[in-house]
């Protein structure tokens, strides 16, 4: 039997009041809003955390055949293919810092300039291939360094007199190959970085300096970079973590997480490698575990080098 509208109303208002209440109590409101993020950290950050620390231990067959192994699954982490993944991976982290750190900086204060002519369509055009689909890029870059006379790379090296290559199956052909699919997708992003950071540096300090007879270059080494240190900092510590978690750019230049005699098989490529192909997903939890041990490592080194830790003042 439908309720007469007069008393639905009611019901809908003293809902609403009681939800008006709830968020309108200072000791309550504060817990609602942070509970979605509390919620999502637990399910689909801490939760998988904790249950890849305890699938390293064991040794799984099926759902029904789990048994422990100790460290089993770390002591077999030494062997060559781990140590193959690791250094093509820190080849390729290092390589990518190299290139995406100072390349975006140096283009960003050039494109921060009011005299630059094209600011908005320059700024468009390096952010374009960050909204590229991975696996697209990877087949159009696979099929650019082809082993062909006539597939991009090799005709532009045709017009210098620079024979063909055979890119992806010479590991430095394929670093380098590895190197520029990263830089031409994340270029844009790092750049929107550098720009953010440059336009909070105060036009008065250029002022002061350009009045004090400083040129262009020594403003930017005395404002502009000690200015920029936290966002460098930041760029930085996302390129260690992007570079050592790389995975869909190797798998969509070679079809697959495995390469032509391991050359661009990175640590994530022999997780997926161990876990997916070999259904070894307890060895690929301690692949895993590993990997995140090392990244944190890595960048709690660089920010001590930094001076990230240091104490103001001190």
């Amino acid at each position: 039997m439908l309720e007469p509208p007069v008393v639905a109303l009611n019901k809908s208002y003293n809902r609403l009041s009681k939800i008006k209440t709830l968020f309108a109590c200072q000791k309550k409101a504060p817990y609602l809003f942070v509970l979605p993020f509390v919620v999502s950290f637990l399910v689909f950050f801490l939760y998988p955390i904790i249950s890849t620390v305890i699938m390293s231990f064991q040794r799984i067959d099926g759902p029904e055949s789990i048994t422990f192994i100790g460290l089993k699954n770390y002591k077999n982490l030494i062997n060559p293919h781990f140590f193959n993944a690791l250094w093509v991976t820190t080849r390729y982290t290092f390589w990518t810092m190299l290139v995406l750190i100072p390349l975006p900086l140096l283009l960003a204060v050039f494109l921060n300039k009011k005299t630059t002519i094209g600011k908005k369509y320059f700024k468009s055009a390096f952010f374009m291939p960050a909204l590229t689909s991975v696996i697209v890029a990877g087949l159009f870059f696979r099929l650019a360094f082809g082993e062909q006379e006539t597939t991009l790379v090799n005709s532009i090296l045709g017009v210098f007199g620079i024979k063909p290559m055979v890119w992806l199956q010479d590991p430095e052909g394929s670093m380098f190959a590895m190197v520029l699919l990263c830089t031409w997708r994340w270029l844009g992003v790092n750049i929107i970085y550098f720009l953010s950071g440059l336009q909070g540096i105060p036009v008065e300090l250029y002022e002061s300096a350009s009045i004090d007879g400083a040129n262009e270059i020594q403003q930017f080494w005395h404002i502009t970079l000690p200015s920029l240190k936290p966002v460098i900092m930041y760029v930085l510590t996302i390129s260690v973590y992007g570079g050592y978690s790389m995975f869909a750019e190797s798998f969509a230049l070679w079809s697959g997480p495995r390469s032509p005699g391991e050359i661009g098989m990175t640590i994530v490529n022999y997780l997926y490698q161990e876990g997916f192909n070999n259904n070894n997903l307890g060895f690929a939890s301690a692949i895993g575990i590993t990997l995140f041990v090392l990244v944190m490592i890595v960048n709690v080194i660089q920010l001590w080098v930094s001076g990230f830790f240091k104490k103001e003042g001190v």
